[in-house]
Parts: structure tokens; C-alpha cells; sequence
């Protein structure tokens, strides 16, 4: 099938959030309620659910990568189930997103099971900066979860949401970590989303500013951004290479090529739009194919403008 809008936008990106639980209560993600700590005890949905909506999406779509996200990934029983599921439909890119707190005894499987990158996300290197953005104290069990991963053969990304006056001093500690392992660290700018939307900008730690402090330690120069990608990157004298995700000062919404699939069984063309979109409520491709063309119509022109949606339930 044919998708696409005036700008040539197309889906073959599946982002895949196959629950919204979290075994953390990071500060841009949840207000850190008891109610939020111990919400979503529901069933989980089936591995055979989700491969069966993936599939029915790859044959209109023809999908270059499925990521699973969550919630935190790492708590979904079926995990290597539905990674093998997805590996057997024949999808190139096989990745996860996920905070590593149980990656350190998961790694081998989900390699095993056919997953190739994983983004990990550590928004600092520092014991309580990292209790201050997370309300969880073990960094320790993350780190150990992306050594345990390199071990494994699995590609690492680091992500580090950073925030003004929570953990802005941690850029470069998270830099020379990522550094002397040779992973690709991207730092993102705060996204207006749940309990942020209308003032995550107090928190906003622009590009630019990321790149003032980087600057005092490492001269860098900006490389050529690729279609598609939410990263700009750069390249230190040195040949280590660090991104930031500016979907506030450098949005990149023009060319976004993602689709989103929840555990309710619907899909989301944008983070910006609240309007979510049964799947299964259809009898006919045809009435798939408009659905996705629902989707389509989500995209923003320009800029990402938030959503009172929980990225918690909705998948970063």
C-alpha cells in the first residue's frame, strides 16, 4: 500500500509499548503518586496479539524496524516470545528501549531471541542526581545491565533526558562515560508530555546549551543528519560520536517516519495528537487502510507540540 502525505512522510517505524508499567518513577514520566507507582495491574497482552497486529501493519506498511518500548519493556513476560515473533516476519531492525534495571540477567535471551539494539535510558552518573530524576536508588543496576549487554553482542545506545535544575550538571558525566566504552549517547531535550504538557519549558536544557558545556571539554563538529532520524549528531576531535534529540529548538517532525502501537491494541500517528485508534475494530484491509491514513493525518507539519498523554503509557 501506498502511504503517504504532501511531504512524503511514510511509516516504517513501529514503536511497540507493550505495557504501561515502569519499574522507575522518573520525574518527566510520572508525578511520582502512589497511585501511579502501583497503577496497571491488568493482564498482559499475549506475544500472539502484538505479532499478529505487527504483521497485518508490515503487510500495508512493509516495516524496516520494530522497537519495543514500554513502560519498561523489561517487565513483559512474553519479551523473547515476542521478539522471535516478530524476527520470524522477516522486519530487518529488531530494537528496545528500556531503563536496563533487569537487563543485567535478560541480556543473553533477548539476544538470543533475535534482538540487536538496545537504547538504554541513564540521565546521570551520579548517585543522587540519578535518585532525583528516577526516585529509585540503585543506579548501579543499570550500569550493570548495559556492561552485561555489551558482553552480549548488543549494539547500546545511552538516551539521558536532561532538565534544567534536576540534573544539567551530569552532560558531561554521562559524555565520558559513554565515551570510554565506545557507546553513542544522545541527549534529549524535555518533551512536553503528561504532567508536563503547558511547562516542560522551566525545565528545558536547550541544543544549544548542551553543546556550550560539551564545548568547555571537547572541540566536535556537526555531521550530516540522516532522513528520518531524531538526532542531530557530532563528532569530537577525538572520533567519539554524540547526538541530541532537540524535538523542542530543532524539531524534526518533516520527515518522522513512525508509527505507534499501544497495549490496548491501538495506534497513534503522533505524540502530539491524543486521539488514539482501535486496530482491531475492523472487518476489511480497506478499513485498515483508512485507519492508517487516521494516522497519517496526526503528523505535525512543523513542530512537536506535546500531549497530555503519558509517555509511560504511550512508549518513548
Amino acid at each position: 500500500m501506498e502511504l503517504n502525505d504532501k511531504y512524503g512522510r511514510e511509516f516504517k517505524t513501529l514503536r511497540v509499548s507493550l505495557l504501561s508499567t515502569c519499574n522507575l518513577g522518573c520525574v518527566y514520566c510520572t508525578m511520582g503518586t502512589e497511585e501511579e507507582e502501583t497503577a496497571d495491574h491488568k493482564p498482559q497482552t499475549p506475544a500472539a496479539v502484538f505479532v499478529g497486529h505487527i504483521a497485518r501493519l508490515h503487510e500495508q506498511l512493509d516495516l524496516k524496524t520494530v522497537r519495543f518500548t514500554g513502560g519498561e519493556p523489561l517487565l513483559y513476560r512474553e519479551l523473547p516470545g515476542v521478539i522471535e515473533g516478530v524476527k520470524a516476519l522477516g522486519i530487518g531492525n529488531i530494537k528496545m528501549t528500556s531503563n536496563a534495571f533487569l537487563l543485567d540477567r535478560m541480556a543473553p535471551a533477548l539476544k538470543e531471541a533475535g534482538l540487536e539494539y538496545i537504547n538504554v535510558s541513564l540521565d546521570a552518573m551520579d548517585s543522587d542526581s540519578f535518585f532525583a530524576m528516577t526516585r529509585r536508588k540503585q543506579l548501579q543496576r543499570t550500569l550493570k545491565g548495559i556492561e552485561t549487554a555489551l558482553a552480549c553482542g548488543l549494539d547500546v545506545k545511552i538516551n539521558s533526558v536532561m532538565m534544567k535544575g534536576k540534573n544539567d550538571d551530569q552532560v558531561l558525566p554521562l559524555l565520558e562515560y559513554a565515551f570510554s566504552r565506545n557507546i553513542r549517547i544522545r541527549f534529549l531535550e524535555v518533551m512536553a508530555m503528561g504532567h508536563l504538557f503547558g511547562h516542560a519549558g522551566q525545565y528545558l536544557l536547550s541544543q544549544d546549551e548542551i553543546l556550550d558545556t560539551i564545548a568547555t571539554r571537547y572541540n566536535f563538529n556537526k555531521l550530516e543528519r540522516k532522513s528520518s532520524s531524531t538526532a542531530n549528531y557530532w563528532q569530537t576531535d577525538e572520533g567519539h560520536v554524540f547526538g541530541i534529540i532537540a524535538n523542542d529548538t530543532e524539531p524534526f517532525c518533516i520527515d518522522c517516519n513512525r508509527l505507534r502501537l499501544d497495549a490496548e491494541g491501538n495506534i497513534h500517528g503522533c505524540l502530539s495528537d491524543n486521539h488514539a485508534i482501535l486496530l482491531d475494530d475492523y472487518d476489511t484491509e480497506e478499513q485498515l487502510q483508512q485507519k492508517l491514513r487516521m494516522a497519517m493525518q496526526q503528523k505535525q507539519e512543523v513542530k512537536f507540540v506535546g500531549s497530555e498523554m503519558s509517555m509511560m503509557h504511550i512508549g518513548g
